[in-house]
């Protein structure tokens, strides 16, 4: 054999190698299953899902808090899931309560006035998984975002209750059917 002989035949050897390799790592990766809406729910035991909703029990009000948590937690779990939602007896079962709703000032400055203010949303949860009660929990997440002092809280409140809410419904998902 001459060297280009030689070198074609390494190089046809060199790429069945590779070829194996990655019908290999093919066939081993269609057993793994990734689901990307982050769930871990098993819909053969689990159908449905029960979100009571969560009262303000905190002591600053802010009306359309509860409102805006009640709508998203379901919306969340509804664009995330294939859980049915009823209103009593779900396989899984949220509840709660709003506890806490404050205003923090931060970063005072030399004239003892607050630069920015934290504004602070503490959520009391249960999970309850009647397919699964290893998997319950009971547990206070929070949520914060700050604003400069100068504005009024009124200005900027809708939105960063949105955020606020937005923030505590998907810690809510992630601890309980995501499983991360």
């Amino acid at each position: 054999m001459s060297y280009s002989s030689k070198h074609i035949c390494s190089k046809i050897g060199y790429l069945r190698f590779i070829a194996v390799i990655c019908i290999g790592l093919l066939v081993n990766s269609c057993s793994i299953s990734y689901k990307f809406n982050g769930s871990s729910i098993d819909y053969t035991k689990t159908k449905t899902i029960t979100i009571a909703d969560f009262p303000n029990n905190a002591t600053l009000v802010y009306p359309q808090l509860a409102s805006k948590l009640n709508t998203a937690l379901k919306d969340f779990f509804n664009r995330r899931t294939k859980l049915q939602q009823v209103k009593r007896n779900g396989d899984m079962q949220i509840e709660g309560e709003i506890t806490d709703y404050r205003l923090t000032p931060l970063s005072i400055q030399a004239n003892a006035l607050a630069a920015q203010t934290q504004l602070t949303m503490t959520v009391r949860f249960k999970y309850t998984n009647t397919k699964n009660p290893k998997d319950d929990l009971e547990t206070t997440l929070s949520a914060s975002q700050t604003f400069d002092s100068s504005k009024m809280l009124t200005a900027v409140q809708e939105a960063l209750a949105d955020e606020m809410v937005k923030e505590i419904t998907e810690k809510i998902y992630n601890q309980t059917v995501a499983r991360w």
